[in-house]
């Protein structure tokens, strides 16, 4: 069963930058299309930043300007510039698309962004 632990959250004010980082042990991510999907309170999940097992990248329109998704072999990152408190939420990362997510989802880790 995959384990995927996710790190880097924390509270920011708007217009503020925080990096997600994701990592599981004994996966190769290359070897897949990852995502960072995250869940807002009341919401359901949304897929906001993936790439491909190529390297192509593609972004929710919410986001798209503002994070990066990247990777390499050990670890997917999310770059996340010019928050809003709209990001708030709890940001989590799996295979993409989420029909191919593991069935095991990390615990994700926290975003806050306030004033």
């Amino acid at each position: 069963q995959v384990q995927v632990v996710e790190s880097g959250g924390g509270l920011v004010q708007p217009g503020g930058s925080l990096r997600l980082s994701c990592s599981a042990s004994g996966i190769i991510f290359s070897y897949y299309s990852m995502g960072w999907y995250r869940q807002a309170p009341g919401k359901q999940r949304e897929l906001v930043a993936s790439v491909s097992s190529g390297g192509i990248t593609n972004y929710s329109d919410s986001v798209k300007g503002r994070f990066t998704i990247s990777r390499n072999n050990a670890k997917i990152d999310l770059q996340m510039n010019s928050l809003k408190p709209e990001d708030t939420a709890v940001y989590y990362c799996n295979r993409s698309p989420v029909v191919l997510a593991w069935s095991s989802w990390g615990q994700g880790t926290q975003v806050t962004v306030s004033s």
